[in-house]
């Protein structure tokens, strides 16, 4: 007697109708990577120190009416603006200098799903960096109060809502840079020259002067600080984007989904 089975033919590694972890989920996960590598962990501890001198230099340096919230604020701003980015680099390219990319696709097949909650979990880091700052802030604008400054305490909502544009625009770059190169030192290399080396030509080079009011986000991303930007400054802001942002983050996507996990 021959038995035939009935059973559903699976593909090894995937169970058919096995549940798949939700993006909330994965998002979760990626948080937690985030500060579980020694990597992550010192460069978010940096970025807090970094952060929490820039305030302090200000107390000691600054004359007494520009020590306001606002100025404490933007200043706070900076480190986190160059640093963050990194942090989206990492949370991409450590998949692949850890080797752990075999073990993450095979749990989670669809590659998308996963760059997906990575990308989540970068944007709600750039947002807890935007209410660092206003910690930060906060805290120096007190001691200004109670030292002798200026001690002011008003902030334009508009700058907070463009800080925040700024943040996660930044550290998306960063990551899309990682999805584009998918190795960690030339990523960080690539983010951080690239953009100078093109600010420099387009600065000297008189016939580029015109291309780099639009595609110069150290200049498109200055507004920013600010809480006023025009119609022109944001669609400027919009192009410059589309080079280093939108551009590396679909090619790197589709990288990513096609390269060969070994």
């Amino acid at each position: 007697m021959t038995i035939v089975s009935t059973a559903p033919e699976t593909t090894p590694g995937h169970r058919s109708g096995a549940p798949q972890p939700s993006l909330a989920r994965l998002t979760v996960v990626e948080l937690r990577k985030l500060v579980d590598t020694r990597a992550g962990r010192w460069l978010l501890i940096i970025i807090g120190l970094l952060s929490a001198a820039v305030v302090a230099l200000l107390l000691v340096y600054a004359e007494a009416p520009e020590q306001t919230f606002t100025t404490f604020y933007v200043t706070a701003l900076l480190p986190v603006g160059v640093l963050l980015p990194v942090l989206g680099i990492l949370s991409i390219t450590s998949e692949w200098s850890q080797r752990t990319a075999l073990t993450t696709f095979a749990l989670v097949p669809r590659r998308e799903r996963v760059i997906a909650a990575k990308l989540v979990a970068v944007v709600l880091a750039a947002f807890g960096a935007v209410l660092a700052s206003l910690a930060f802030a906060a805290a120096g604008t007190a001691i200004a109060g109670a030292t002798g400054g200026a001690g002011t305490w008003q902030v334009e909502g508009a700058l907070v809502a463009h800080s925040v544009v700024f943040q996660v625009a930044s550290v998306l770059m960063g990551a899309a840079f990682g999805l584009l190169l998918l190795n960690t030192p030339l990523a960080i290399v690539a983010y951080l020259v690239l953009p100078i080396v093109w600010s420099i030509v387009g600065e000297l080079v008189r016939p580029l002067h015109r291309a780099a009011e639009w595609l110069d986000t150290g200049r498109t991303m200055e507004p920013l600080f600010t809480a006023e930007v025009t119609a022109g400054q944001w669609q400027r802001l919009a192009v410059s984007l589309l080079l280093w942002m939108v551009v590396p983050l679909v090619a790197g996507m589709i990288r990513t989904m096609r390269r060969e996990v070994a």
